[in-house]
């Protein structure tokens, strides 16, 4: 007996019902100028967080950095929630992946900000550059239309040639300019962090599908904030010196990046391709060099021009179209 024309209505609305998760439309397309423009200016605002978080350093420990970032940035994203009448409300379908979400942001933002405890920030800046490469490989197994090919592998492996010169330097030599011990330890975990901040990128692209952008970033500050701060009750006895160099960082770490950057990077990621996206970052190790060498009086030593130059070429072969 064939169902009537009402029983395979209501089938579908059952069915609609079930798998609310599933995108109907998946609304993501290569950059146009508009966009690639705003990808641009956020690349450069990226440059600087290095520099921002290795000056705040001197002054308080990096997980309490890392809490303070988040209310912060979390501020920001409210008063946006506010003025733009967005709704709080979460379904109960998206607890699961926020919870995911939060997660992942919590413990690739303590590799970044504990690595950078251990390294410069110009190393800091060459190895999360390496995040865009990251982001294509997951990009292929979860993201239609795009795919890796013979090229971008080819890319990257010229780019991680990049990341093991500044690996070399930090092994075998040590690095000047660091007080703490163990330097290729930083290193390994801001490479750990770029891994994670490429399956990030990809991860919120996809939520971004059926997710709203205020809650997909209320759920990484309140996860983050939260076991940055239990994290640092437990292992930071460490006293925050308040000076004008702390506030300046905080500023820029929390309004500049975790609000205004985090609000239009997430944006970007739910309306164009991902890896795409990232491909303005290229310029970001160059720019973090040589803020780090004006600002912080690092020394700019071989494997960082070398590092630099290998991953700014090898993720431009990687990723141009």
């Amino acid at each position: 007996m064939r169902p009537t024309s009402s029983q395979s209505e209501a089938q579908q609305k059952t069915a609609s019902r079930s798998e609310p998760d599933i995108p109907r439309v998946d609304r993501r397309k290569p950059l146009n100028l508009r966009a690639g423009s705003l990808a641009f200016t956020l690349a450069s605002l990226w440059a600087g967080l290095p520099i921002a978080v290795k000056a705040g350093l001197e002054y308080a420990p990096p997980l309490r950095i890392g809490f303070w970032r988040f209310i912060l940035g979390m501020i920001v994203v409210i008063i946006y929630a506010i003025v733009t009448r967005q709704s709080i409300k979460v379904e109960r379908s998206e607890y699961f992946p926020l919870f995911v979400l939060g997660i992942l942001f919590s413990i690739q933002t303590a590799f970044m900000n504990i690595g950078q405890y251990f390294t410069t920030a110009g190393h800091t800046g060459v190895l999360i550059t390496t995040f865009p490469l990251w982001a294509s490989v997951f990009a292929h197994f979860f993201v239609p239309n795009d795919n890796l090919s013979k090229r971008r592998v080819l890319g990257a492996m010229i780019a991680y040639m990049g990341a093991a010169a500044v690996f070399v330097r930090s092994i075998i030599a040590g690095t000047e300019g660091i007080d703490a011990i163990n330097p290729w330890l930083g290193d390994l975990l801001i490479m750990c962090s770029a891994v994670l901040l490429g399956l990030r990128q990809v991860y919120l692209s996809q939520l971004g599908q059926n997710i709203s952008l205020f809650k997909m970033l209320m759920a990484q500050g309140i996860f983050g904030s939260v076991t940055f701060l239990a994290g640092s009750l437990i292992f930071e006895p460490e006293p925050t010196r308040l000076t004008f160099i702390l506030l300046t960082s905080l500023f820029y770490q929390g309004v500049i990046i975790a609000g205004f950057a985090f609000l239009a990077q997430t944006w970007l990621l739910s309306n164009y391709l991902p890896s795409r996206v990232t491909l303005i970052s290229l310029s970001s190790p160059v720019t973090t060099a040589i803020l780090a060498w004006l600002i912080l009086g690092e020394a700019i030593g071989p494997e960082l021009w070398a590092g630099a130059v290998l991953v700014i070429i090898g993720s431009y072969i990687a990723q141009r179209q």
